[in-house]
């Protein structure tokens, strides 16, 4: 479940259900999606993983975790790129990490 959404007025309509399969994405595999992209690709045996429903697999979906456990997870999408994607969310992360630390 979403607790915080932010959008860009100019994002395009797609993009808050994409930011909360990746996070969701995230969170169920405890994994950021773009490491899961290589390892479900099709011939690979987690290539089912892909049809899912509600899985999705492309940059910016990270697990938020403090000491050791999972707490939450970020998605993010609007980037041209997923690795802008990547980078946005660890900076997200890296703006609460004091506060995960509690």
């Amino acid at each position: 479940m979403a607790q915080v959404m932010l959008r860009d007025r100019f994002a395009g309509a797609h993009t808050p259900q994409t930011a909360m399969g990746k996070a969701w994405t995230a969170a169920s595999f405890r994994s950021n999606t773009t490491d899961l992209i290589a390892m479900t690709q099709a011939g690979n045996a987690s290539y089912g993983i892909r049809h899912l429903p509600g899985v999705v697999i492309l940059g910016g979906g990270m697990p938020i975790e403090s000491k050791g456990s999972l707490v939450g997870a970020i998605g993010i999408s609007g980037g041209p790129t997923g690795a802008d994607d990547d980078r946005c969310a660890k900076a997200g992360i890296d703006a609460i990490r004091v506060s995960l630390e509690f």
